[in-house]
């Protein structure tokens, strides 16, 4: 466990919102959950399940792509006790292509039923539901080919209801992103920082960057030798040598990434004046990176 981030961010237009999605879910067929499959759980809002009730749920693992494809396997067998899942990357717009046969399958027995009443070109409506930043409106902006939703890597961009035709027999409703107002679980508030579902100034980018690296140094030593020369370390231990006597950093909560952190800036030669290492580029460079997928295919939160 790294250091302790702190984290409580729930702007006004999240309580709004809330409260938008559970007056409009009466007026769908089924529920959209988009999740990040880097963090497949700290992805999902716990309130959903109270504000959507017992709809039928397709859960999207997006950004797999960015993920550990061993991972993403486990984690959508596991899913799919929960509902139908499609594994997808927005931006390449691979898996994509499967949305509206999965939302067709997904309500067979009511198509059946319309079909026995002779309604065969009745609507399906579907609304998209997700936390900030796990590339919603990308993938809506694909299933609809074109741009129909507001996207952006910061969070809190899509604003108000929208109602986007995919095609003459199906209708999705896209919902701003909702995050819950507390994080009881420090690893779960981390995973949410780290993806940039919350906004990067309500937090300390050194401390970040230090928890993230330390992360990765226990999953994917070798992304981190690759990327940033870090070497794995005999006994999985950081030793005091690593630390710069320079470093004015409180290393009591979280030595081993700091320290990590600052091997990484030493072997990019980040220096600051007095011959300290710039820990805030490195933190930032770090964070861009991995969120960028250039760190290689990362899962962080694991199932097994």
């Amino acid at each position: 466990m790294g250091m302790e981030l702190n984290i409580q961010w729930y702007p006004g237009h999240m309580t709004k919102a809330r409260r938008m999605i559970a007056e409009n879910t009466k007026l769908v067929d089924a529920v959209c959950e988009i999740i990040d499959a880097r963090i497949p759980i700290s992805s999902r809002n716990p309130d959903l399940n109270e504000i959507i009730g017992d709809k039928p749920r397709l859960i999207i693992l997006n950004r797999a792509d960015q993920a550990d494809p061993r991972e993403t396997k486990l984690w959508t067998a596991q899913l799919a006790k929960e509902g139908a899942v499609l594994e997808t990357d927005s931006k390449s717009g691979r898996g994509v292509g499967g949305f509206s046969s999965a939302v067709r399958l997904l309500l067979a027995e009511k198509l059946a039923r319309y079909a026995a009443k002779g309604q065969t070109g009745r609507h399906l409506r579907v609304m998209v539901v997700g936390i900030p930043n796990v590339g919603k409106s990308s993938f809506i902006n694909r299933i609809a080919k074109r741009k129909a939703a507001p996207a952006s890597d910061k969070p809190g961009v899509t604003r108000g209801k929208q109602w986007i035709n995919v095609d003459a027999s199906l209708e999705l409703l896209d919902t701003p992103g909702v995050l819950w107002p507390k994080f009881e679980n420090q690893t779960v508030a981390e995973n949410l920082a780290f993806t940039g579902a919350i906004k990067d100034q309500v937090i300390d980018t050194v401390t970040l960057g230090a928890n993230l690296i330390l992360r990765l140094y226990e999953y994917y030593p070798k992304s981190l030798e690759e990327r940033y020369k870090i070497a794995a370390m005999p006994g999985d231990l950081v030793t005091d040598d690593l630390i710069s006597d320079n470093l004015t950093i409180d290393y009591s909560a979280a030595s081993k990434g700091f320290a990590l952190l600052e091997e990484a800036a030493k072997n990019r030669g980040f220096l600051i004046r007095g011959g300290e290492y710039d820990l805030d580029r490195m933190a930032s460079i770090l964070l861009d990176e991995f969120r960028g997928g250039r760190l290689g295919r990362i899962t962080l939160e694991r199932y097994t």
